[in-house]
């Protein structure tokens, strides 16, 4: 697993945060009562101003969103929006979930409006991308692999060496 220096790890979690609260109106606006989610971003910002880490804060927060996702699995978009704030706050014990966190943004916003996922896909991706600092861009990026086959689109987080 490649190791990353604090301040790219604190760049890596601000930015796993900011593409997670993008699609988190998906399940906000579904879900309006369940705060899990927004929970585990506020935590990760939290982390990432404070630099106060513990793995019961984290964990927990990242658990919370994810249980979220579970109890939101008949409305694809808002279980993938709750999967990527777990994924964004995650990132404060391990660096490489903020990829985790881009994947499940793009999936919520192929799964919010399937029929333009194309269009919709690559202009989230292109801010995604826009977002990174230069030095971590096109490494990130490279792992996070969009596919149209048809009318489909398919997001694929590709992993290996240094992952």
């Amino acid at each position: 697993m490649k190791k990353y220096s604090r301040e790219d790890q604190m760049a890596m979690a601000t930015w796993a945060a900011d593409c997670a609260e993008r699609v988190l109106p998906l399940f906000e606006g579904a879900y309006p009562e369940d705060d899990r989610p927004c929970n585990a971003i506020e935590t990760c910002r939290t982390w990432v101003r404070t630099g106060v880490f513990t793995m019961a804060g984290i964990r927990g927060s990242s658990l919370g969103a994810h249980a979220a996702a579970r109890d939101a699995k008949e409305n694809d978009a808002a279980c993938f929006a709750a999967r990527a704030a777990g994924q964004a706050v995650a990132t404060a014990h391990v660096p490489q979930h903020a990829y985790g966190a881009a994947y499940y943004a793009l999936k919520a916003v192929a799964a919010a409006d399937p029929a333009n996922a194309g269009v919709t896909v690559a202009a989230e991706w292109d801010w995604q991308a826009g977002r990174l600092p230069e030095g971590l861009r096109e490494e990130i990026m490279s792992r996070i692999v969009v596919q149209e086959r048809g009318s489909r689109v398919s997001v694929k987080l590709r992993k290996g060496e240094g992952f």
